[in-house]
């Protein structure tokens, strides 16, 4: 049993921010000994890329930004959600929910204390230390380490958006090479522009020991032969937290050099992927970066398209992109955006009497989008998106389902009777060779889509969202906002959580 001592007691309301210590490091080492509590770390001032020393650094974040990273890491799944996209939902609950089933926040005083520092860390909640199996262990060690590992790559260091390496990895004439299924390789890849490398990336999640980061670094160095001659860097992220202990990361990283990284098959030399961090900063000069958005915010989009209209509501959010550009993190936090503040204000002042028609194109003239969202059934995440980044996603979606009905073997119909007698590993590469398939087509079609995608995206921009919707009636506006949500946003996409279901302050 949880020992009595424990206070059966609601989650506390506060704001969501924690601070993370993390240790970088130039190879795998033994866990350091509560240095996470004892070191003197340095205060993280922001980044596109690695800091100039390694050490023990001691960087601050959001709930929003922790659920974002968990939202979007890991396996596409959407090329078999094509006729289902209502199970998006599950797979989403499946992203964030051992993240809220376990973790837990503690407030924490260091020996050396950092300016700026909120003093509460992550832990293990007293449900994972007393009451949990090893089995579900194992899994809430997996999602941590993935999570933790994309907000660390992403958020911290201002890498790109991250791609599951099980599909082939970064340069076309190494696909067979990287899905070779004897070899163990890590788990994701990315382009770091301002560095202008190729990241290779394996997390750890757990208590993560010294046995774990050596099995990593293996898989790091069978990744790093394949790349050869392209420049990249190996990046090993452990996620490492114990009950009643803070959660820490140890980021080991090591420089290749080597050729620059290729353009994306059939691009514009002048079309430049997106800048460091977010692909969202540059939709309105990169069409790669607007595919590349799109495909990330698949799973989102078949959440909204196929949620039911009375779950659905529009946000107003300042249309002005620029204000929500990375700074520090992914996510501005709406409490900290004051143009949003106001432009809302001013909404809320001028909407009385007013038709909701004729309100929303007011809020429009007066500087304001109002992104599409809804809560994730089973969690209280709630995701959405702007009017053209929906517009975009539909146009790839359509593209999605032409490429499953055209390819031969891609549509469950046409496939040969499951044999009962395969292993779970046969199968599994059954539907890998499947996802291999998809995604190649989709690169061929690169060229043809990027024109397709840049004028749904531009004409998104002036539709209804009935339109967008195919529904008669337009959601709901939502101008008084919510008091128990903590709202974020991108320069195209939102996220927010319920201030009252973070996760527990321990006692």
């Amino acid at each position: 049993m949880i020992p009595a001592h424990v206070p059966d007691e609601p989650p506390l309301t506060y704001a969501d921010s924690f601070d993370i210590p993390v240790l970088f490091r130039n190879g795998p080492a033994k866990k350091p000994r509560r240095q996470w509590r004892t070191a003197q770390h340095k205060a993280w001032t922001g980044s596109d890329g690695f800091p100039a020393a390694d050490g023990w650094y001691a960087p601050t974040t959001t709930w929003r930004e922790i659920i974002k990273a968990a939202t979007e890491v890991g396996r596409d799944v959407t090329p078999h959600l094509q006729n289902q996209p209502r199970y998006a939902h599950g797979e989403l609950v499946a992203r964030v929910s051992p993240l809220y089933a376990y973790l837990g926040a503690h407030p924490v005083t260091p020996r050396h204390p950092v300016d700026g520092a909120k003093g509460r860390r992550l832990t293990w909640n007293p449900v994972y230390a007393h009451g949990t199996e090893r089995s579900a262990k194992v899994a809430a060690g997996y999602r941590l380490g993935m999570t933790m590992t994309e907000w660390a790559c992403r958020s911290l260091l201002g890498l790109g958006q991250t791609e599951h390496l099980e599909l082939g990895g970064p340069i076309p004439a190494l696909l067979n090479t990287f899905k070779d299924p004897k070899k163990k390789l890590p788990d994701l890849w990315g382009h770091h522009e301002t560095e202008q490398l190729y990241w290779l990336i394996e997390a750890k999640g757990g208590d993560v020991g010294l046995r774990k980061l050596r099995e990593g670094w293996e898989q790091l160095a069978a990744g790093s032969k394949v790349l050869g001659a392209y420049g990249h860097r190996t990046v090993l992220v452990g996620a490492s937290v114990r009950p009643d202990d803070d959660l820490f990361l140890t980021i080991d990283h090591v420089l290749h050099p080597g050729q620059p990284p290729l353009a994306p098959a059939g691009s514009d030399t002048d079309d430049e992927a997106a800048g460091p961090g977010n692909l969202e900063d540059r939709l309105g000069d990169s069409d790669d970066a607007l595919i590349g958005a799109a495909r990330a915010q698949m799973l989102a989009y078949l959440a909204l398209r196929s949620a039911p209209a009375a779950q659905l509501r529009t946000v107003p959010v300042a249309a002005d992109r620029a204000s929500r550009r990375r700074r520090s993190g992914l996510t501005t936090p709406l409490e900290d955006d004051s143009l949003t503040l106001a432009m809302r204000a001013d909404a809320r002042g001028a909407a009385a009497d007013t038709e909701q028609h004729a309100l929303r194109a007011g809020i429009r003239a007066m500087g304001l989008d109002d992104f599409l969202s809804c809560r994730i059934p089973g969690t209280e995440v709630h995701l959405g998106m702007s009017r053209k980044l929906f517009a975009a996603c539909e146009r790839l979606h359509e593209e999605d389902l032409a490429i499953a009905r055209r390819t031969p073997g891609l549509r469950a119909e046409d496939q040969q009777p499951a044999d009962l007698e395969l292993s779970d590993e046969a199968q599994e590469e059954q539907r890998l060779t499947q996802r291999r398939i998809f995604r190649e087509q989709q690169e061929e079609a690169r060229p043809r889509l990027r024109p397709l995608l840049r004028d749904a995206y531009e004409q998104g921009a002036a539709s209804d969202w009935s339109d967008l919707l195919h529904h008669p009636q337009e959601p709901a506006l939502d101008l008084e906002g919510d008091e128990s949500l903590l709202e974020a946003a991108t320069p195209e996409t939102y996220v927010a959580v319920s201030r009252y279901d973070l996760p527990a302050a321990r006692l």
